[in-house]
């Protein structure tokens, strides 16, 4: 009687410490970040856009408008059961080039750098007419067995 007490206590044990750990705080990284060494070899003036590209590798995206801007971000969130992820920190290397592609300097952004931007909620209006699901629904009754080519059919050729 008293094993089967312990294995039933042990077997409520595991699967708690399993229900939980189901439950813990998932941190991750995201992004690519340039090693401090490799941001000590730039040398604002003396390199070029390749030259830049070979030692801190592809940017994470570049400016809208232009190519004089690359970005390096990277960031840790963190996200606890079903609630929206969380970013801990967020840091963005900003490398910039002149017109002929010559390297002029690196900036250092982090999260305080950001700002939050407003996503417009207007929508492009389409040409058409609304349908409700009724109309949709009942719409095709009687079309039901006719094909496109068939007599009587929407496609139906002119007599």
């Amino acid at each position: 009687m008293k094993t089967s007490n312990t294995r039933l206590f042990a077997a409520a044990t595991v699967m708690a410490c399993a229900l939980l750990a189901g439950c813990a705080k998932d941190i991750e990284a995201r992004g690519n970040l340039p090693t401090p060494e490799s941001l000590a070899r730039l040398a604002p003036g003396e390199q070029t856009r390749q030259d830049v590209e070979g030692i801190l590798g592809t940017p994470a995206t570049t400016a809208v408008f232009d190519n004089e801007n690359w970005y390096y971000i990277s960031a840790h969130t963190t996200q606890y059961a079903f609630y929206p992820n969380h970013e801990l920190d967020r840091t963005v290397y900003v490398v910039s080039f002149d017109p002929r592609g010559i390297l002029t300097g690196v900036r250092k952004l982090n999260l305080e750098d950001g700002q939050n931007v407003t996503v417009e909620a207007r929508s492009t209006p389409t040409k058409g007419r609304e349908v409700s699901l009724i109309e949709q629904l009942l719409g095709n009754i009687g079309r039901i067995g006719k094909s496109p080519g068939s007599a009587g059919g929407p496609n139906a050729p002119p007599r």
